[in-house]
């Protein structure tokens, strides 16, 4: 996969830029590729969206009979949250007034900047 960057960009842009251009997502690798963590992984990238059930499948990657296993899980513990009903569709999005998905968030957060570190220690070793 080629990556093209326009310059003036400055290293640690550099770094976001080719982190966020991995196939798999850091929480992704880090957890495994579960349905339910790929649903999580989309989720907490989207945190400000609100999604209907079948886009978060789509969108995660996941089936939606899989999907349909372990989304009352997802409710009862209130890691998602109905935010409102456009038509017959009800929209979701995380719930990052709990306590959980809080600690999933900055997690996720963690795992970046710790990804970004180890790509400044390769580059400036290549310097």
């Amino acid at each position: 996969m080629g990556l093209i960057l326009k310059p003036p960009v400055s290293n640690e842009k550099c770094l976001r830029q080719i982190v966020m251009k991995m196939e798999k997502s850091l929480f992704v690798e880090f957890f495994g590729e579960y349905p339910i963590i790929k649903v999580l992984d989309f989720l907490i990238e989207n945190e400000i969206f609100d999604y209907s059930k079948k886009e978060i499948a789509e969108n995660s990657g996941v089936s939606w009979n899989t999907l349909e296993t372990f989304w009352d899980k997802l409710e009862e513990k209130e890691i998602i949250a109905r935010t409102r009903k456009i038509g017959k569709s009800e929209m979701f999005k995380l719930n990052t007034e709990n306590p959980v998905v809080q600690k999933l968030i900055e997690l996720d957060k963690k795992l970046m900047m710790t990804s970004i570190d180890n790509l400044k220690e390769r580059v400036s070793i290549l310097s």
